[in-house]
């Protein structure tokens, strides 16, 4: 009974045995045929579900041994949680795993834990932390008011200040007051021994008018000329200069040295003195230049100096204007506040910013070359 039968034997008992009493055995014998022959095409055709039961738990297991090599990683970095980690990983070994759960929800977890190796922790609370963010918008609100801009530009990069061009021109005159007091201001200001505000503004803006005002459009001036470098040198060293007309003659100009009809001298004299101190040097003061050139070179020599010069120029009259207006046993601050208040009431102040924006507009004017 126990012994297995193919399924041709089975019908060929059961048509010699019609009508006998051996049907039910017939029966039972067709029933364990048709199941030896499932376990023979199971035996001859791999089944579909296993091989998805063998995937999956190779995937359970590869899986496994990922979050126990996390978990290896999480207990030798923080000591205290190792018991934790052990306890974790126990029941994670416990736990039945299906494919759908592993794909979904361990399998995240898995790849949550190995980035948290590489977020910062400060990071996620500032993500989760809803007053941080109010914090940003705000911060993002105050970037876009153009008052907190000019007040983070005034901390951070003083130089950059902000104000009209005649309040630098102020600050200026206010300095080279002081200096014709005191010869010293302008190298402590230079050197940065004075660090206090009315210093530090006045810093500024002598740096604003070398750099803004006059030192570009002298470059303009040069790289639009033909003028030779010797010649230029020749009028930044000599304060004083005189243009004067003679008879033409064709002969080579000095200035950029073609052949030119010229018609004009120039005069170059003065001492020579520092750019930033303006302290002048004694050294051959009697010097004199005389330079024949032609009419565009004289025109922009006389545009060239006027504001190469102009500085030196505005100290020196501050200088006059300070020794005729000094007082015995005054303080410095409170002659130079009185020379200040005296100079703008009468206009003078406004007369030579006046003839700073002419220089400046004659160089910006100027034509180029035929």
């Amino acid at each position: 009974g126990k012994r297995k039968r193919s399924s041709t034997s089975v019908l060929y008992d059961s048509d010699e045995s019609e009508g006998s009493d051996i049907l039910v055995r017939k029966v039972f014998a067709k029933r364990h045929c048709i199941m030896d022959e499932d376990e023979s095409s199971q035996e001859q055709q791999p089944d579909k579900t296993s091989c998805a039961e063998n995937t999956s738990t190779n995937r359970k297991q590869q899986v496994l041994a990922k979050l126990k090599e996390l978990a290896r990683q999480r207990a030798s970095r923080a000591s205290s949680s190792s018991g934790s980690s052990e306890d974790s990983n126990a029941e994670v070994e416990e736990e039945p795993l299906s494919p759908l759960r592993l794909s979904s929800t361990e399998g995240s977890e898995a790849e949550n834990d190995s980035m948290k190796d590489f977020i910062d922790d400060e990071e996620e609370d500032g993500d989760n932390d809803t007053e941080d963010i109010g914090s940003e918008k705000q911060l993002q609100k105050k970037e876009l008011d153009p008052k907190s801009n000019s007040q983070l530009l005034e901390y951070y990069v003083p130089h950059l200040i902000r104000c009209s061009h005649y309040v630098h021109f102020q600050r200026i005159v206010k300095a080279f007051l002081i200096n014709a007091i005191d010869d010293t201001f302008l190298s402590s200001l230079y050197d940065g021994t004075r660090q206090k505000k009315y210093a530090q503004d006045m810093l500024t803006s002598l740096h604003y008018l070398d750099d803004r005002f006059i030192q570009p459009r002298l470059e303009n001036l040069i790289s639009r000329s033909r003028w030779k470098e010797r010649y230029k040198e020749r009028v930044d060293c000599y304060p004083d200069v005189r243009i004067i007309m003679k008879n033409p003659q064709n002969t080579s100009c000095q200035a950029c040295e073609l052949n030119r009809y010229c018609k004009f001298n120039v005069l170059l004299s003065g001492k020579l003195y520092n750019s930033r101190t303006l302290e002048a040097d004694d050294f051959m003061s009697h010097d004199k230049q005389v330079l024949t050139v032609g009419t565009v070179c004289a025109n922009r020599t006389r545009v060239y100096h006027n504001l190469k010069h102009f500085k030196y120029k505005l100290y020196v009259d501050c200088s006059s204007v300070a020794e005729l207006g000094v007082v015995e046993d005054e303080p410095v601050k409170d002659t130079v506040e009185r020379l200040f208040k005296h100079l703008e009431g009468n206009g003078w102040i406004r007369k030579r910013y006046d003839d700073l924006e002419n220089c400046m507009s004659d160089a910006d004017n100027f034509q180029e070359e035929k």
